[in-house]
């Protein structure tokens, strides 16, 4: 078993767009040519840079060379699916924090979840409203402006944690945490995703990398030492909380209380 440290060196950048020109563009992954000029149109009118990709290799071949402001997926293409495409973007470090927009005919309940869950921002079904559509693109850069701005600002704040990157320290409600860098990268990376699950094996490869064997066992030792450190009581945590058959999750705390 291998114990190695995590990688959080990307995890002190800021890697949500915020003020480069990138933070504007917009790339369009949509084999439909009808469907692209009527985006492209309609974006462009509000001041979107558009970028456009016709199958699923290219669209992520063109996000990582050049990662944009937004994702728009259509999860019927031709080379690969949509759901392919929304874990892989999902899974690397280069593109994860984009916002992701999937935009396609599958309009079921089940194809909404299933999209939510790949790692999909927001879902909309076509035939779409133009208005509705730039309506949700705009939250969804705002969301990742703010989200930006929080972590450029200083220490990342959710309740009573505060997480300082630049001086490596994590209180909680004033007490300092003794957490080895392996731990304090792990929980950085939960609480900056607040109420999101995260698989064993999704968290074992954004912190410690693709090309490194970490068991899943050494992932579990880490999430019990920082519960000594963070949970008022370790046997039942409030924060750090298992997802069975899963993985984890930080709870913020309202849900928490």
């Amino acid at each position: 078993m291998q114990y190695l440290p995590v990688n959080i060196d990307f995890m002190m950048q800021d890697r949500v767009p915020g003020t480069t020109p990138e933070a504007e563009e917009i790339l369009i992954i949509e084999d439909h040519l009808d469907m692209i000029e009527i985006l492209r149109k309609e974006l462009t009118r509000h001041h979107y840079r558009i970028r456009t990709a016709t199958d699923g290799q290219t669209g992520l071949s063109e996000a990582r060379h050049r990662p944009p402001g937004l994702i728009i997926l259509d999860l019927i293409l031709p080379d690969m699916n949509g759901w392919d495409v929304c874990k892989a973007l999902k899974k690397d470090l280069k593109t994860q924090a984009i916002p992701l927009l999937i935009l396609t005919a599958l309009g079921d309940e089940t194809d909404r979840v299933q999209g939510l869950e790949s790692g999909a921002d927001d879902y909309l079904p076509k035939p779409v409203s133009l208005r509705e559509l730039i309506a949700r693109i705009k939250a969804l850069l705002r969301r990742r402006r703010m989200a930006a701005e929080q972590i450029l600002a200083g220490p990342y704040r959710i309740g009573p944690l505060v997480i300082d990157t630049e001086r490596h320290e994590v209180r909680m409600g004033g007490r300092l945490l003794r957490l080895s860098r392996t731990g304090f990268g792990i929980l950085k990376y939960l609480a900056q995703h607040p109420g999101k699950v995260f698989k064993r094996d999704e968290l074992i490869t954004t912190l410690w990398g693709e090309n490194q064997f970490v068991e899943e066992h050494n992932l579990d030792v880490h999430i019990h030492a920082i519960r000594q450190q963070l949970e008022p009581d370790p046997a039942h945590p409030q924060f750090l909380l298992t997802v069975r058959g899963i993985g984890y999750k930080f709870s913020t705390p309202e849900e928490a209380a």
